[in-house]
């Protein structure tokens, strides 16, 4: 059996719950258990506590994860092999106790990271400022059953900092945590700390240039990854991470730093989405019909009372959601449905012109 030292890899993430599953696995006799801190096409680097190591995925475990629709994320643990040469190769994966991925064009799952604790939602107080984008993400992290923290980066040059954190206060649910930071400031590790103890793992996600690299910097206190200056005309700061990797932070949780977002089709089912809308949910009891869309029906009472730019992002959600859940069969019946109702419109309108000459 391979050496196993359970406070050496408790300081990479490692919690009872994972060792507890690695002990019930076969390749535990034969193989060494070590976490992903980076994924590119067609190797990774994985981390057995003390350095990290070149490694190559199994064809076998590849076509096991594709044939589930998935794939290896960093944040991952597998089992590690040495083979000939000192090469070493991933047999298999433990089963995430949390998993945040999004939904291709095609319906595909796109891995982001597993066995996150906290994901640190990262918006900029300048141009890239958007409650609803910001309100998406916190749905779909909790959906995944991971704790969601807002993080307002360029405090320091950020527009009407004080009325837009009122403005998130008001529009998120008040047992969201949220800080306004300088990226580039000490004092952000300061703040953030209570987020990032030995053993936690935490992801930063947002869009492109809002600062997600520096602010790793900041909390690694490194330069582990590249950053890049504001671009002319909108401050912006420039694209500059290419892949997600995992970094250590001093005071010992670790970090899984991700390229910039532009889309995140949710990855979720319709219960557990519903569950990060509560407050809806909670007011749709008391609406007259017990499948209410809360559009024009009568005696609703969820419309009126939660923001309507709330409700129409849960909605969209909820829509996607469903699209996402469908069989290829059932999105081409669908489609076929809509191009019917589509040709009928068309051909009503027609006839009323006709009447109409």
């Amino acid at each position: 059996m391979n050496e196993f030292d359970f406070e050496t890899l408790y300081a990479i993430g490692l919690n009872h719950g994972m060792a507890s599953q690695w002990f019930t696995q076969a390749e535990a006799q034969t193989s060494s258990l070590m976490r992903v801190t980076e994924v590119q096409r067609d190797w990774l680097q994985v981390h057995d506590g003390h350095v990290e190591h070149a490694a190559r995925v199994m064809p076998a475990l590849v076509a096991q994860l594709h044939n589930a629709g998935s794939g290896l994320a960093v944040g991952d643990w597998v089992g590690v092999k040495a083979h000939a040469h000192e090469e070493w190769w991933v047999h298999s994966q433990l089963t995430p106790q949390s998993h945040l991925a999004r939904r291709a064009n095609d319906g595909r799952r796109q891995p982001l990271a597993s066995n996150v604790d906290t994901a640190f939602l990262v918006m900029g107080l300048d141009h890239d400022f958007n409650l609803r984008r910001l309100e998406r993400y916190l749905a779909l992290v909790q959906a995944a059953g991971v704790m969601g923290v807002v993080v307002l980066t360029k405090a320091d040059i950020g527009h009407d900092v004080d009325a837009r954190m009122a403005e998130l206060h008001e529009r998120l649910p008040r047992n969201v945590p949220a800080y306004a930071v300088n990226a580039l400031a000490p004092e952000t590790l300061a703040e953030l700390v209570p987020w990032l103890g030995r053993g936690q793992t935490l992801v930063l996600l947002g869009s492109s240039g809002v600062g997600k690299s520096t602010l790793t910097n900041t909390l690694s206190n490194s330069i582990a990854q590249q950053t890049g200056g504001l671009r002319k005309g909108d401050g912006r700061g420039r694209h500059t991470t290419t892949a997600r990797s995992l970094h250590f932070c001093p005071a010992g949780a670790c970090i899984i730093d991700t390229p910039g977002l532009r889309t995140w089709r949710p990855d979720a089912d319709v219960d557990s989405l519903a569950a990060t809308f509560d407050d809806i949910e909670a007011l749709a009891q008391f609406c007259h019909f017990r499948d209410c869309q809360h559009g024009d029906e009568p005696g609703c009472a969820v419309r009126g009372v939660v923001p309507a730019d709330r409700l129409l992002n849960y909605q969209k959600l909820l829509r996607e959601v469903r699209r996402s859940q469908q069989t290829p069969l059932e999105r081409k019946a669908q489609l076929a449905k809509w191009k019917v109702i589509g040709k009928a419109g068309k051909q009503r309108n027609q006839e009323k012109r006709r009447g109409n000459l």
